[in-house]
This record gives C-alpha cells, sequence and structure tokens, in this order.
C-alpha cells in the first residue's frame, strides 16, 4: 500500500469561515504558504451549516463584520438591523470572491488526525479522504459552536419520522407544512426556529426542559441613512468594540442606585429599543445577584404580559439562573407563538419524556405523536471541534486526555505540550461572550504576530510553560467567579453535555482587559512560553557557557 504524498506548507488552518477566511489573508499577505481544510462545501462555517427557519445573528449587523477591509465596509449594503443567515453567508462568500481565498481551501474534507514530529518540528494532518498535510504551525479555525449535540433520549434511534438539527439543517429547506412537528430545545436557535416552524405547521409541540430569558429584536430594515451615519465613524466604532467586545449602551449607575421607579423605566425602555443591550441597562446585574433579580422579575412581568394562558407564561418564566447568566435569546415574536391554537409547550421538569416510539413522544403523563423531530440542543460548544479531531503533541500525549478534566490554555490561545498549535476563539479567551468577529480578528492577528516574532529571531516552536498555563487557568476562574455566570448550568460550562467536566469556559472579563494582557505577553518576548529553535538553542549554550566561566 502505497503512503499518501504529503503536502507541505508553512501553516495548515483548519476552517474557513470567519476565523479561517481571515487567517489565510493574513498569511498570504506574510508570503506564508497556507493550506485550508473545511468540512463544508463552501466557505462560511456556522453560516453555511445553520439555515434553520429564522436562523439571525444576536450581533447587529454592522458590526457583525470584518474590519480589515475597510473598501468592503463601506460598500457592503446589509439590509437588515440583524442579519439573517442567508445574507450573513452572502457576506462571507463575497469577502471570499474578492480576496481569492477558495484556492487555498480544500472543501468537503475532515481533518482525522494531527500529529506533531518532533524531529522535524511539524505538524502532520491526516484528512478523512486520506490526503496527508504537513505544517509548521496549526491553527484551529474550527469554530466555538460547530459540533451539533443531539439529544441523548431512549428510543430515539426507534422513532420513524424524519430527524432534523438545528445546526446540520439542509440545504433545500424543509418544507413543514400539515405535519406534525416537535421541537427540543428552546435555547437561541430553538427560540428563533419555533416562530417559523409554527406557521407552517399543523402542530407544533415544543418540549422545554429550561425556560430560557429572551429579548425581543425589533428588527427592522436598515434605512440609508442609518448605514451612512454609522460608516461614517466606522473607525471610531471599531476601536470601542475591540475594548467593550459590541457597541451597547453602558450604564454608569447599579440597579439599585435608583428608585424602582426610574429603574422600571429604563428597563422598559431598554425592551423597546430591543437587543442584548438589554442586559446593560446598569452596571451590576453581572455581579450583584439582588440586582439581577429586578431585571429577572421584570422579563418575568413582560412574559406574563404576553402570553395568554397564565399557566404557559408561568411555565415559560425561567426561576432557575440569573437572566444573562445563560446566553441571552433574541427572538421575534417567541413568547407570542405561544398564543396560537397549533403551538402547545410541555414542561419536562414536569412530566419528563421516557422515551420516543416509533411515531410519539412518551412523556410521564401523556404521548404526543408526531412526523419530524427538530433538535434545537446546542452544540458541544468551545471544545468539541477541536477534541473531535485526535491530536497528539509532545510524546504522544493527545488532547483528549490532556483536557480530560477540562480545557487548559494559556490566553484560550495555546496549550503546554502541544508547540505550535493555535486555538481560535477557544476555551480561556473571551469568545462567545463578545462579538466573535472582534474576537477572531484579534486572534488571528496575535498569532501572526508571534509568527513574524518567531521568524525575526530564529525560533522554530513555541508552546505555554505548564506553569503559566496553570496560572492563566486560575485566572479564567476567579474571572468567572467574580460575576453571577458559574450560577447557571448553561453550556458555557459544558453542563449540556453528558459526561463533559463542568469548567468555566469563556474569558469572563471585558475584551479589552483581554487583549492589553495578550499585548504584555508578546511585549515581554512571550513571557510565558517556552520557544525553541537554532538560535534560541545557540543562545541557550552560550548563557550556559557563560555561566560555567564565571563559576570558575
Amino acid at each position: 500500500m502505497n503512503t499518501p504524498l504529503e503536502k507541505q506548507v508553512d501553516v495548515i488552518v483548519v476552517g474557513a469561515g470567519f476565523a479561517g477566511l481571515y487567517a489565510l489573508h493574513k498569511l498570504r499577505a506574510m508570503g506564508r504558504t497556507t493550506q485550508v481544510i473545511e468540512a463544508a462545501g463552501d466557505v462560511g462555517g456556522v453560516w453555511w451549516w445553520n439555515r434553520y427557519p429564522g436562523a439571525r445573528c444576536d450581533v447587529e449587523s454592522l458590526q457583525y463584520s470584518y474590519s480589515f477591509d475597510t473598501a468592503l465596509e463601506q460598500e457592503w449594503q446589509w439590509t437588515e438591523r440583524y442579519a439573517a443567515q442567508p445574507e450573513i453567508l452572502a457576506y462571507i462568500q463575497h469577502v471570499a470572491d474578492r480576496h481569492d481565498l477558495r484556492r487555498d481551501v480544500r472543501f468537503n474534507t475532515r481533518v482525522e488526525s494531527a500529529r506533531f514530529d518532533p524531529a522535524r518540528e511539524r505538524w502532520v494532518v491526516r484528512t478523512d479522504a486520506g490526503a496527508v498535510f504537513s505544517g509548521a504551525h496549526l491553527i484551529m479555525a474550527s469554530g466555538s459552536l460547530s459540533v451539533p449535540r443531539l439529544p441523548d433520549i431512549p428510543g430515539i434511534q426507534d422513532f420513524k419520522g424524519k430527524v432534523f438539527h438545528t445546526g446540520s439543517w439542509p440545504h433545500e429547506g424543509v418544507d413543514l407544512t400539515g405535519l406534525r412537528v416537535g421541537v427540543v430545545g428552546t435555547g437561541s436557535s430553538g427560540i428563533q426556529a419555533i416562530p417559523q416552524i409554527a406557521r407552517q405547521a399543523a402542530q407544533l409541540t415544543v418540549f422545554q426542559r429550561t425556560a430560557n430569558f429572551s429579548i425581543p429584536a425589533w428588527n427592522a430594515p436598515l434605512t440609508p441613512q442609518q448605514q451612512q451615519e454609522f460608516k461614517a465613524a466606522y473607525r471610531e466604532h471599531r476601536a470601542r468594540a475591540r475594548e467593550v467586545g459590541t457597541l451597547y449602551e453602558f450604564s454608569a449607575k447599579g440597579a439599585l442606585d435608583v428608585d424602582a421607579r426610574q429603574r422600571e423605566a429604563e428597563y422598559q425602555r431598554r425592551w423597546d429599543k430591543g437587543g442584548v443591550n438589554f442586559v446593560h441597562s446598569f452596571n451590576d446585574l453581572m455581579v450583584n445577584k439582588a440586582s439581577n433579580d429586578t431585571i429577572s422579575d421584570f422579563v418575568r412581568a413582560r412574559i406574563r404580559g404576553i402570553v395568554k394562558d397564565p399557566a404557559v407564561a408561568e411555565d415559560l418564566c425561567p426561576y432557575d439562573h440569573p437572566l444573562g447568566t445563560k446566553r441571552i435569546c433574541v427572538d421575534t415574536g417567541y413568547y407570542e407563538t405561544y398564543n396560537r391554537p397549533n403551538v402547545k409547550l410541555v414542561n419536562l421538569r414536569k412530566t419528563p419524556i421516557e422515551r420516543f416510539t416509533s411515531n410519539a413522544v412518551r412523556t410521564s403523563d401523556a404521548e404526543y405523536e408526531i412526523d419530524v423531530l427538530v433538535c434545537a440542543t446546542g452544540y458541544d460548544a468551545l471544545t468539541g471541534a477541536v477534541l473531535g479531531i485526535d491530536i497528539q503533541g509532545r510524546g504522544g500525549l493527545t488532547l483528549r486526555e490532556k483536557w480530560a478534566h477540562g480545557p487548559r490554555t494559556l490566553l484560550g490561545l495555546m496549550t503546554a505540550g502541544f508547540p505550535n498549535l493555535y486555538i481560535v476563539t477557544g476555551a480561556g479567551s473571551p469568545s462567545v461572550l463578545v462579538n466573535m468577529v472582534v474576537g477572531i480578528e484579534h486572534h488571528i492577528d496575535w498569532i501572526t504576530d508571534c509568527l513574524t516574532w518567531l521568524e525575526q529571531w530564529g525560533r522554530t516552536t513555541i508552546e505555554p510553560t505548564v506553569q503559566a498555563q496553570d496560572r492563566w487557568v486560575d485566572h479564567v476562574n476567579a474571572a468567572a467567579n467574580a460575576t453571577l455566570l458559574p450560577m447557571a448550568n448553561s453550556w458555557f460550562l459544558g453542563a449540556n453535555i453528558p459526561g463533559k467536566p463542568r469548567v468555566f469556559m469563556p474569558y469572563a472579563a471585558k475584551i479589552g482587559i483581554y487583549r492589553t494582557e495578550c499585548q504584555a505577553v508578546a511585549d515581554k518576548g512571550y513571557e510565558g512560553f517556552i520557544t525553541g529553535g537554532p538560535r534560541a538553542a545557540a543562545t541557550k549554550a552560550a548563557t550556559t557557557a557563560a555561566a560555567k566561566e564565571v563559576s570558575q
């Protein structure tokens, strides 16, 4: 059997979404040969896969875009305040066309393994098609939310109807007209999909395990004047976003610093404005439980005012977590959907699912016949895509073994024992807590600056020390514990994946603080990292010789 011919490049990038494409663009400009490997049939990442009804970004479209191409940001015309999936995908595809990026992307190809060869100081990557690539550096731009999770419910394999996951929706679409549809999951994708499905289905049964807080988007077309005004100050907006993540209206007051009437008025003003900006009504909502109770009570009152059936309204009211400790959802008509005669809510906390049958979902007190099951059950977030590949570092240590008790990184970018392996918007970075495009651009800039530094100083490898990595993990935990975030049993903690270690994964401090910390590490010659290479070895030898002379 012939060994596949190895294609050698400077850098291998896994993923062709926002992160992978920006990495390719930057690396090309540096003169680095690059191979991008992408499982999908085209560019787009999460926006190529997520085509479920109602799929839309919860960051305003004028902000959810690249900043590196200043001409493009002026030329591209967004149609809505919150862009839908087709428009975001069209934008990413336009960027790929504009910069001729596809010629360095291998599509419809999954990476199965990546092994570091210490003798050559190269990563050897093998794909499901049998191709072999090697590169001095490996960048995992595989996405924080890219591995769909199906529900682990007895008998689901016996169900004879069609089963769809929101994260891998058929590209040709699904006609649900006249069908009995069951939806499992009421997180962000479920909250977006349910109103759209209800308009098609003859009967929609929503199986809710956990009620979630959702804020109205009040989405609307963007006028030319709105776009012109925002674009006129794009440089200022981009600079501000790098400090705060997303351009929200932040308050300088605590919720309990004002009286009840003023507090209610501010919540109502923000509710009427819509969007995630609502959670920034006061500056202590994520650190003071008493303050958070006031905003949580406000939203529960809004739910009761929208949903006509008091029992259904109460089932939709979250009580098990403070508002904002799970990723806040943004919706269009979500709560109103439960006023429709063809929609039924099943509270699984009261009547849990026992099993699936060939044509129904059986709970502890009833059986619900369905033709189609839609799983809006989320993703193996932040670590799923990376751990889905057999990655081996020094000494044959696998990343799965190293992260068996939770991910351990330095700056969320690298992990000890795995030289020249870079992770974009992974665990230990702000990641999903900020505008992802802002976080992506920062990570790729840091990585490419690091490659330039290595070349300038004659170094060939870089990896964190165990001590620096452990300090960072402790710091990430401390940042989370200073907030209310760990109070929720959320996917931030991996709680949606059976058996996954319960570790708070994102870095909860502001991205401006994080950027400062990353820059300080670089300014100090990549403090906390070990570097190797011919010049590094020579320097070490000279230092050792000098030390011996002094001792003699």
